[in-house]
C-alpha cells in the first residue's frame, strides 16, 4: 500500500521517514515532490567497463540552465536528503518532466528500507532540453512493507552507496567483482 500525504507526515513526526529540506507545499496526496540539485556529472571515458571504478566529472547547473544532450548520460543529484527506516521509497519522474522527454533514472527507482541519503538521478533526454537548479524533478512515493526487517540498508556491509553527500554518485558496480 502506498503512505498518503496523511500517513506520510505522521511518519515524519515518528522520524521513520525524513525529507531535508522539507516544505509542505511539495507534498502530494500520496508522494513528495524532489528537485534537481546544484550538480550534475558525466562520465570521463565514453566507454564504460562494469569491472573498472569509472570516474566522472562533477560540474554545477549553470543559472541560465544547461543543454542536456541526447545520447548522453548524465548523473544529477536531488537537493532533498533522505531517510526511509520503515517503509520502502520509490522514486519517480513527474510527468511535466516526462512531457519533455526528460527520463530521471534507468532501473534505481526503488529505494531499500534503511536508506539515508540524497538520491543519484541517471538523466537521459530524448532530445536537446535546458534543466535547471531546483526545478522539480521526481517524486518520492512511500510503500508499507509486510514483515520485519533483519539488516537495513544502512547497516549492510555490501552497501555501497551510505556516505552522505550532495553531488552524484558513479556507479559502484566493480565493488562487486571484489571477492
Amino acid at each position: 500500500m502506498i503512505l498518503t500525504d496523511k500517513r506520510i507526515l505522521e511518519e515524519m513526526e515518528k522520524g521513520t521517514i525524513v525529507v531535508s529540506p522539507f516544505d509542505r507545499k511539495y507534498l502530494g496526496s500520496n508522494s513528495y515532490d524532489v528537485h534537481l540539485g546544484k550538480y550534475l556529472a558525466t562520465y570521463k571515458s565514453d566507454i564504460l567497463d562494469a569491472k573498472l571504478h569509472n570516474e566522472i566529472d562533477h560540474f554545477e547547473i549553470p543559472d541560465n540552465g544547461l543543454i542536456l544532450l541526447p545520447h548522453r548520460l548524465y548523473l544529477g543529484v536531488t537537493e532533498e536528503y533522505t531517510e526511509t527506516h520503515a517503509h520502502v521509497p520509490f522514486l519517480e519522474g513527474k510527468s511535466s518532466i516526462g512531457r519533455l522527454g526528460i527520463d530521471i533514472h534507468a532501473t534505481a527507482g526503488k529505494g531499500d528500507i534503511g536508506f539515508c541519503n540524497t538520491w543519484t538521478l541517471e538523466i537521459s533526454v530524448k532530445q536537446p532540453v535546458r534543466i535547471y537548479n531546483g526545478m522539480p524533478i521526481g517524486q518520492l512515493i512511500y510503500f508499507e512493507v509486510d514483515g520485519e526487517v533483519l539488516t537495513s540498508y544502512k547497516t549492510k556491509a555490501s552497501a555501497k552507496y551510505n556516505t552522505r553527500t550532495d553531488k552524484p554518485v558513479e556507479s559502484m558496480m566493480w565493488k562487486n567483482f571484489l571477492k
